[in-house]
């Protein structure tokens, strides 16, 4: 991260915090949700199959530029399947740049050519070992991992929502991401249970476990891109909600920290780290702002 960079974030942070203001500082642009996947945890993917157009694209980034985004998050379906008119993904992560966005990440299930330099971060979804991976997503694990080591760039974050199947293998990824090429770390989300997907949830005593293993991750030098001392508000979902310092645009509809927050009850039941690590940080927890500082500076 550039020193400016994080001049900028640390001044946005104190204004939040000693204003208490609820102004957005990370946006997600759905560039499509077209997936060549249908895995198990999944109820966005393919609804309308549509692939929205560029000038579209690019006029919902100058919404969230003049909004005061600076933290980007392009995602699907899957992104890398977008394309108009000879325009790629490729072409709006640099579009993003110039237009003044300081970080733009880009959020993929890793099965297509991984030839973005550009992108500050691409968060690849990997959900456990080949075995419980292969149960979520297909037959995909060994291509992924072919990938990732023929990818161009070391700007890759796993990306990995625990789940009933896969909760045993958060250690198999952490290993797998320190000793992997082009991987600089791994992230964890537990399974929000949206619409038809609720037998994936974890139960507490789950969270717990899966916490306890992550903080152990963390002790050991893993690359693990999460805060340890969020864990405990993510056990009992008692950190606040909704993040208003995050938006999601699809399709010109603009929704404050996700799309989940139409669906009654889902809030109360959020399993998105980051949400937690947000909106601990804007209002004034001490702890979460020092970790968040190394992390960043660490990992981005």
């Amino acid at each position: 991260m550039k020193i400016s960079d994080f001049i900028y974030f640390s001044k946005f942070g104190l204004k939040t915090v000693l204003f208490k203001k609820k102004d957005p500082i990370l946006g997600t642009i759905i560039l499509t949700d077209k997936c060549n996947l249908s895995c198990k945890h999944c109820s966005v993917n393919n609804l309308t199959a549509v692939i929205y157009p560029y000038a579209q694209i690019v006029e919902e980034m100058k919404i969230l530029y003049d909004m005061g985004i600076r933290i980007l998050f392009f995602c699907g379906g899957e992104t890398f399947l977008w394309a108009d008119n000879g325009k790629t993904l490729r072409d709006l992560v640099i579009e993003a740049k110039e237009m003044g966005f300081l970080i733009v990440n880009v959020v993929t299930n890793g099965t297509y050519k991984i030839d973005l330099t550009e992108a500050d971060l691409i968060l690849l979804s990997l959900d456990g070992d080949r075995e419980r991976h292969n149960i979520i997503r297909g037959d995909t694990f060994d291509k992924i991992m072919e990938n990732i080591n023929n990818a161009t760039s070391d700007n890759i974050c796993f990306y990995m929502a625990v789940n009933q199947i896969n909760k045993d293998t958060i250690p198999f990824v952490c290993n797998l991401a320190k000793k992997t090429k082009n991987v600089r770390a791994v992230s964890f989300n537990f399974h929000t249970p949206y619409p038809n997907t609720k037998e994936l949830e974890l139960s507490r005593e789950d969270k717990v476990n899966c916490c306890n293993i992550i903080r152990d991750m963390i002790k050991q030098k893993m690359p693990v891109f999460n805060l340890k001392s969020a864990l405990p508000y993510i056990i009992d979902n008692s950190f606040p909600t909704p993040c208003y310092q995050c938006v999601v645009m699809e399709n010109g509809k603009l929704s404050v920290c996700g799309r989940c927050i139409d669906i009654d009850g889902l809030c109360e039941r959020c399993g998105y780290f980051f949400v937690a690590e947000y909106t601990l940080l804007f209002n004034g927890n001490i702890k979460i702002m020092m970790e968040m500082l190394a992390t960043y500076l660490k990992y981005v």
